[in-house]
Order: structure tokens, then C-alpha cells, then sequence
């Protein structure tokens, strides 16, 4: 070989996790594919977490408006270290460590990524605490402060408060000096009130008059995350001018078009904005305006997500990681999440 010939960069081998079609957790399929080097304005990142929602929860069963055609590798967020960069990009980013939104792609050994959709992560930070509160912490921030704009000394109930976003949104409420009522199954709540958040039966029957209860005037925001029947029941333990936020349908049918369902759903949410008493309702979607205004989204997400990441960093915020799963198990990972029994989030770690 001649001093001038410069040999060809090898292929990165990353290992994926593949959702095949409408299959049990068991289905999840392990698969080793060649990468390309970055082109043009992408990063190549190790992936060192990736965590388990409910958006692939809703994806396994071919439930989550927007998501490919199957096969496809789940993974709505990620944490990493940037170990390669194409024409473009700052050389500065290899070797850091970032967090990134993907909706899909996210449970691998390693993926290419816009560069600009990055967010750096503080140095020293654990990966799978960050991991945590990427899709979430972005969530429950924008939806308090930007949706909402609770203030302190406010009243808020936070339905599934056990989960990774509900135990988020517990956190920084109560950061900012607002009251929270937390919807839980009973084994989860002492878990809240560690957290500062009071907690409430999910099941009671009467849950809106539970509500009215301990905060006779009504509470200023709900964040709803079951949608279904349970809005009725969420809009009606505001008090005046308070806010009903939805961001998922957990309780979408097995079968039916989602998006006639989705559609009803908004529906009835601005519905109740006709309704006297200045209460309102209105859906919450993380990636609200990412197509229509991509440079105002994309500063929202650095801001935001390093407000989040920046109470982690000064201990304002616990991650509730609720198990650390290597990346090839992920079907186990998928089963525990999908049992409703864990406290916070599943992460996968690679």
C-alpha cells in the first residue's frame, strides 16, 4: 500500500433489537447488522441506554399513530457517546456523551443520528439515570411549565405517578412548590410520599370525588395519560380555570382504527373548552411542532431538557430507574414494564 492510500474505514457492527410485527415480548427478535460512516451532518453514537415506554408498548401491538411499517427497532430515546462524525460536524462532539429523542431506532448497540437533533449531557452523569428523563423529563417539563404553567402553591393530581413520567412530574412540581396528588396502586405509595407527592388509590371508584375531598376547590392541572372514560371523571376534579392536560391514550382498544379514536379523543378534550367555568382541556404531543418548526423545537429541546438534566446534576431530581436490562434481553425488559408492577422506568443498557 503506497503512503498515500488511506484504508477505508471499517463498518461499525451494531447490535439491534427488532420488533418483527404484532408478537408477544418473546417475539422481539436480536439482529447484528453492518453500519455505514456517518454522511453529512450525522453522528455515529454508542448507545449506553435506551429506555422502555409505553410508546413501544403501544407499537408491539401496532397501537401508536405514526409508528413504520413493521420490522422495524424500537427506541424512543436514547443516551450515548458520540464515537465517529461526518463532513460537517463539529469534531469537538466525538467522544462526548449526548441524549437524543428518536421515537424509533433507540434499542441498538449503536445508531447514526442527526447531529443537530444532539443534546449534550453534564459530564459524570450515570447514563441510565439521564436515560430516564430524556422523552420523560422533556415531557413532564413542557407540560407543567409550557402546557400548564402551574404555579407555586398550586394543586395538581398526576395520574400513574409510579411511572417514568408521572414520578417525573412529581419531582418537579414539588420542586416548584406545587401540591401533588398522585394516582397509584396502593403498593407504589409510600414510594410517592417519599417523593412528596400524596397518594391516591387508582382504583377508587370515586376517584374525582376523592379528589374534590382533599382539594374542595379543585386542583389547578391534570396531567391524563389513560384518556377513555377517564377524562370525564379527570375535567371534573378542576377547580376554576384549571387545566385537563392529556398525552396518551393508554387505554386505546385492541381493535378499531386509532385515529378515528384519537380523533374522538381530542375532540372531547377541546369540547370541554365550550363549557362554563373557564376549564379547559388540551392534548400534549413531545413532538408538537418539530415538522412545522423544527429550529423552535429543537431550542426547546436543549432548554428544556437541560433545565431537567441540570436538576439531576444538582440533585434536585432521583432517576426512578426501576431495572437495568442488557439491551439482548429486551423481551424481558418489555414484560416487566408492560406488568404495571414496576416503580419508574425500565432501561435497557448496552
Amino acid at each position: 500500500m503506497s503512503p498515500n492510500d488511506v484504508p477505508a474505514p471499517q463498518p461499525t457492527i451494531a447490535t439491534e433489537v427488532v420488533l418483527p410485527g404484532v408478537v408477544e415480548p418473546s417475539g422481539l427478535e436480536i439482529r447484528r447488522r453492518a453500519l455505514p460512516p456517518p454522511r453529512k451532518g450525522q453522528a455515529l453514537v454508542r448507545v449506553e441506554a435506551s429506555g422502555v415506554s409505553f410508546a413501544e408498548q403501544a407499537m408491539r401491538r401496532d397501537r401508536y399513530p405514526g409508528q413504520p411499517a413493521f420490522p422495524f427497532v424500537p427506541g424512543y430515546d436514547l443516551v450515548g457517546t458520540v464515537t465517529a462524525a461526518g463532513a460537517g460536524v463539529d469534531p469537538t462532539l466525538i467522544g462526548a456523551r449526548v441524549a437524543a429523542m428518536t421515537k424509533t431506532g433507540g434499542w441498538a448497540s449503536h445508531a447514526l443520528l442527526a447531529a443537530e437533533d444532539l443534546v449534550p449531557v453534564p459530564a459524570g452523569l450515570d447514563p441510565a439515570a439521564v436515560e430516564t428523563l430524556v422523552v420523560n423529563g422533556l415531557t413532564a417539563w413542557q407540560m407543567l411549565h409550557r402546557k400548564a404553567t402551574v404555579q407555586r402553591g398550586q394543586a395538581i393530581v398526576v395520574h400513574g405517578a409510579n411511572g417514568g413520567v408521572g414520578t417525573t412530574l412529581v419531582q418537579l412540581a414539588v420542586d416548584a412548590g406545587v401540591r401533588v396528588l398522585g394516582t397509584a396502586s396502593p403498593r407504589h405509595h409510600q414510594a410517592l410520599e417519599d417523593l412528596g407527592a400524596e397518594p391516591i388509590d387508582y382504583d377508587d371508584p370515586d376517584l374525582a370525588g376523592r379528589v374534590r375531598a382533599l382539594a374542595p376547590r379543585g386542583v389547578d392541572a391534570v396531567f391524563d395519560h389513560i384518556g377513555g372514560p377517564t377524562l370525564d371523571a379527570s375535567y371534573a376534579m378542576l377547580g376554576p380555570r384549571g387545566t385537563l392536560v392529556s398525552y396518551a391514550i393508554a387505554s386505546m382498544p385492541e381493535t378499531g382504527s386509532m385515529y378515528a379514536i384519537f380523533a374522538r379523543h381530542i375532540a372531547r378534550l377541546y369540547r370541554y373548552n365550550l363549557l362554563p367555568g373557564g376549564r379547559t382541556g388540551t392534548f400534549y404531543d413531545v413532538w408538537g411542532g418539530h415538522l412545522t418548526r423544527p429550529a423552535r423545537f429543537r431550542r426547546r429541546l436543549r432548554e428544556d431538557l437541560g433545565h431537567v438534566l441540570a436538576l439531576l446534576e444538582g440533585g434536585v431530581l432521583t432517576a426512578q430507574i426501576a431495572a437495568r436490562v442488557p439491551l439482548v434481553r429486551a423481551a424481558e425488559a418489555m414484560e416487566l414494564a408492560e406488568s404495571r408492577t414496576a416503580f419508574g422506568k425500565v432501561v435497557l443498557v448496552g
